[in-house]
């Protein structure tokens, strides 16, 4: 087959053609076929294939850890009531409002009984948080070093939980005494009319202590 024969193929008589272009012809149909279906029909299952695995994928992952935790739940379970009653025992270190005035005398005999004078004992004003307020006292007492330690030690073994910040000691000018200022915080635990009800109007959080 020469250049002239391909000049003089007729497009309207196919069944003319020299068996050769009949072939290549045949060959670039085939070929066109499968780029039109590659790009209009398995691209796009492709890309939902992929999607699919992906998924997949996800799926798995949210499996596993949906099943670690199931095959945990009863530790966790036993961990919750654990710290239920690690929490109810803290809560039960909170005083309530009727305590709070007996609270406060226990810090001040436990300065005066380590022989410290107080300067100052100065109750502020109380913050309402969760279920619990903050009740800060300023403190400025004067003794000795030794005082002052044995003093803070014994705040610390109070039955009710008593914090101290914002320390500050200086030397009292002319004796062997020191001077103390501290801001000592303790907490009482709100009764339930004293609570913030949420927007949502749901009834406060109130643990349950062990009694």
């Amino acid at each position: 087959m020469t250049l002239d024969d391909l000049k003089n193929i007729d497009l309207n008589n196919i069944g003319s053609w020299p068996y050769p272009v009949k072939i290549g012809a045949i060959v670039l149909v085939c070929v066109l076929i499968l780029f039109l279906g590659y790009w209009f029909v398995i691209s796009d299952e492709i890309d939902q294939l992929s999607q699919a695995q992906r998924q997949e994928q996800s799926l798995k992952q949210t499996f596993l850890e949906k099943k670690a935790l199931a095959l945990n739940l009863p530790a966790y379970k036993e961990q919750m009531l654990e710290m239920n009653e690690a929490f109810g025992t803290l809560l039960r270190q909170l005083p309530d409002k009727t305590e709070v005035p007996n609270l406060l005398v226990d810090i001040t005999q436990a300065g005066l009984g380590r022989g410290l004078q107080f300067v100052l004992f100065k109750p502020e004003k109380e913050k309402p948080l969760d279920f619990y307020a903050e009740l800060p006292v300023s403190i400025k007492v004067t003794g000795t070093y030794h005082e002052m330690g044995e003093f803070v030690s014994d705040l610390a073994a109070l039955p009710r939980i008593v914090t101290l910040s914002q320390i500050n000691i200086a030397s009292k000018p002319g004796t062997n005494h020191l001077t103390m200022t501290t801001l000592a915080k303790t907490y009482r635990y709100l009764e339930p009319d004293e609570m913030v009800r949420p927007a949502s109007k749901r009834p406060p959080f109130r643990p349950r202590v062990a009694k």
